[in-house]
């Protein structure tokens, strides 16, 4: 049985922005966090811009009036304490870098309930890399979404050795509840399943396109036409955005140090930053 009503956001990036909207389209009260009114201004956008797709993709329930209504549900902070003040479950969805995390995690042990639940978002770091910082340990695990909630409805749900089976299943009912597909991992496992199967592809793609062998579009073409998938390495990371590989590339060594740096210089240096800034290795309207 799930018993999470109110749920807080930490980070209104792309990908914490939806997960935050896509909870309140659901009926949860959400409060939105991040660091300065600049960022939440953003947040604001991107909420009125993600009403739109929802129901110009036709999501079940999406009209003008149930999305007006989600973000009537959504409140929006820069503090922390009172972010966190009422949450049953906080799903933290800031950037990549494990000293940020670490250091919100000591604040948020600190600030919130004891009952309240810790979920991480990170596609790259294990539950385990930092639940000695939350407090609660057995209050915390993973619960991983993809990009474009709406669409690509999975949620990775991953413990530690230290997490609560009770947790563990009342996030799994939760994210059912918020119209996901939950998908639970018995052990931790870096990448998840989801994260396990594409970054090799895609840093297999950037490799191709960064030594020369090939153009990212008739890479994706290759990838498109030989698969059936929708999508090839570099419509992916668009839709990711390409901040987060660079994050990613550039905590690691070699080859990926390479990557990350043809990354910043060729597209990020340049403000091609993926579809969410209107261009990455395509151009959006």
């Amino acid at each position: 049985m799930n018993d999470i009503s109110t749920v807080t956001v930490l980070g209104t990036g792309v990908l914490g922005s939806q997960i935050a909207f896509q909870t309140a389209f659901r009926g949860f009260a959400v409060t939105a966090y991040d660091i300065n009114e600049e960022a939440l201004e953003s947040a604001r956008e991107r909420f009125e811009l993600l009403a739109q797709r929802y129901q110009k993709d036709g999501v079940e329930g999406a009209d003008e009036e149930t999305t007006r209504a989600a973000i009537d549900r959504l409140t929006l902070t820069a503090d922390l304490g009172d972010s966190v003040r009422e949450a049953d479950l906080v799903i933290e969805a800031i950037p990549e870098l494990i000293s940020l995390k670490r250091d919100t995690y000591e604040r948020l042990g600190e600030l919130a309930p004891e009952r309240t639940i810790f979920a991480t978002n990170s596609s790259t770091l294990l539950p385990s890399e930092l639940k000695d910082f939350t407090g609660r340990p057995e209050k915390f695990l993973a619960l991983h979404f993809a990009n474009e909630v709406w669409r690509f409805n999975i949620a990775e749900v991953m413990g530690t050795a230290d997490t609560d089976p009770a947790v563990f299943d009342q996030v799994v009912s939760f994210a059912g509840a918020i119209g996901m597909v939950p998908i639970p991992l018995h052990k931790e496992k870096a990448g998840y399943v989801l994260n396990s199967l594409l970054v090799p592809l895609l840093h297999a793609g950037y490799a191709l396109a960064a030594g020369g062998y090939s153009e990212p579009e008739d890479i994706d073409k290759v990838w498109r036409i030989s698969t059936g998938a929708p999508m090839g390495p570099f419509q992916i990371t668009d839709i990711i955005g390409l901040r987060t590989p660079y994050n990613v590339l550039s905590e690691k060594d070699g080859e990926a140090l390479q990557l990350a740096e043809w990354l910043k210089t060729n597209y990020i240096d340049k403000g091609k930053l993926g579809a969410a800034s209107g261009e990455g290795f395509y151009t959006y309207s």
